[in-house]
């Protein structure tokens, strides 16, 4: 189920040309499909370590699939964008709900010892699926249209309700907790007009009342919700968690890869339409051959934290992400489409042995009593970086206005920023890792 919700999240993006043109809507207005549903799932995720306090395993997993069957419903039969974007906001409640769930019982029934390989399995989920996405969104859309990216899912998800009816179990008992409202609408509001001001760069400007009010008012709710928290007894996400210097920096590197995996699976799909001339199919399956290799892959990067540690496989992977950020970078302008397929083999191998192994590393640092939170801001942390990497590279890609200068010849100059900006990233994360290195005493 979080595999369903997750694929879903990206196969969109392939579609993103025919829906400006069949819906009279602009790249920054579509990419909402992604960044709507995206922020969703962030928004669902604050909520998740009280909703597993608060209900059994099976009344989240009957609440999700219900949400993606709506969702789907809604979406293919959608006349107009404003009902497809409300369609993709209720489906979004399937991965807000599933992805943590799978990771509580992953982490509530796996021992320490083996705990590296069984993660790297769960998060082969959020490796693979939204790199599957445009490849079975392409598909999809080649055989038929869009809506039968959504026609195709619901019998699935049918099928999968069924079978996790007999076999979601309960590992900890339920409590009647409180939900704090207050904490949740200031997080809410923080989330939502930081990437609002974020998506406004580009047609206003960064020194715009837009984007400088947004991230002001973004700001305001965040200091609000320290104030709140520090004098509650139930906070939705215990700040406390970040005075662990492993788990606080592996979340900020584990929140970098994140953005730069949702943003470049969003732009180059549409680089390879809008730039290289490619057909929707195309776009989508040039992203497929790094998918399973890094697939097939996922539990040895897991098995090398196992046995060696988490410094091997982190930096290993930092380098690979690295290296093809440089190549994204500087051939930006002119890429084709065998090198973007070579290109991303290197960067989704790269990108997923430091991804899972950095979620790993930094959950082992926490106490077992604070894991279900640590969960759930490493998934809320996930899921907004998402958001805001979709949300930020669409900006970059349609920001460059040339009189004279083809749509196409713009976007190319507009993609070689936001390759440029992942670059950076990348480097960034090293400096992340070196503090996370020089605090961590073992890192098995």
């Amino acid at each position: 189920m979080a595999f369903l919700g997750i694929l879903v999240e990206t196969s969109m993006n392939v579609a993103f040309p025919t829906l400006m043109k069949q819906m009279h809507v602009s790249l920054n207005t579509v990419q909402w499909i992604t960044t709507g549903y995206l922020l969703t799932v962030a928004l669902l995720m604050i909520t998740s370590a009280f909703l597993k306090q608060r209900f059994k395993n099976k009344q989240l997993f009957v609440a999700a699939a219900l949400a993606f069957i709506l969702g789907d419903l809604i979406c293919a039969l959608a006349t107009n964008f404003p009902i497809l974007l409300i369609g993709r906001l209720i489906q979004a409640g399937c991965a807000g709900l599933a992805i943590p769930l799978m990771f509580n019982i992953v982490v509530e029934s796996v021992p320490r010892s083996r705990l590296g390989f069984y993660m790297g399995m769960a998060g082969l989920i959020l490796m693979i699926a939204p790199a599957s996405g445009p490849t079975f969104g392409g598909i999809m859309v080649y055989l038929a249209n869009w809506r039968m990216i959504f026609w195709s899912t619901m019998p699935v998800e049918i099928i999968i309700l069924v079978l996790g009816l007999g076999g979601i179990k309960q590992f900890s008992p339920v409590q009647q907790v409180k939900f704090n409202w207050g904490q949740f609408l200031l997080l809410a509001v923080a989330f939502i007009s930081f990437t609002l001001g974020l998506n406004s760069v580009s047609t206003a400007g960064a020194l715009s009342w837009e984007f400088l009010g947004g991230v002001g008012l973004a700001l305001v709710a965040i200091w609000g919700y320290i104030a709140l928290a520090k004098h509650s007894e139930h906070q939705l996400l215990k700040l406390e968690i970040f005075k662990n210097p492993v788990f606080t920096y592996s979340f900020f590197a584990y929140f970098i890869l994140q953005f730069c995996n949702i943003g470049i699976n969003f732009a180059l799909p549409n680089y390879a339409q809008i730039v290289v001339g490619a057909t929707s199919l195309i776009g989508g399956l040039m992203l497929l051959p790094g998918s399973l290799i890094t697939a097939i892959l996922q539990p040895w990067f897991g098995h090398l934290l196992d046995e060696h540690g988490a410094r091997l496989p982190i930096l290993m992977g930092s380098t690979l992400f690295l290296i093809a950020a440089l190549v994204f970078t500087i051939f930006g302008r002119h890429l084709s489409i065998v090198v973007i397929s070579v290109m991303y083999i290197v960067f989704s191998i790269g990108r997923s042995m430091a991804f899972s192994n950095t979620l790993t590393n930094g959950l082992k640092e926490v106490d077992m009593s604070q894991r279900a939170d640590a969960n759930a801001i490493y998934n809320t942390g996930q899921q907004f970086a998402g958001s805001i990497g979709t949300t930020i590279l669409a900006a970059l890609m349609s920001v460059v206005k040339v009189s004279g200068m083809s749509y196409a010849h713009e976007t190319a100059i507009g993609s070689q920023l936001a390759f440029g900006l992942i670059l950076i990233l990348s480097v960034v994360n090293f400096g992340f890792y070196a503090i996370v290195f020089r605090y961590q005493k073992n890192d098995k």
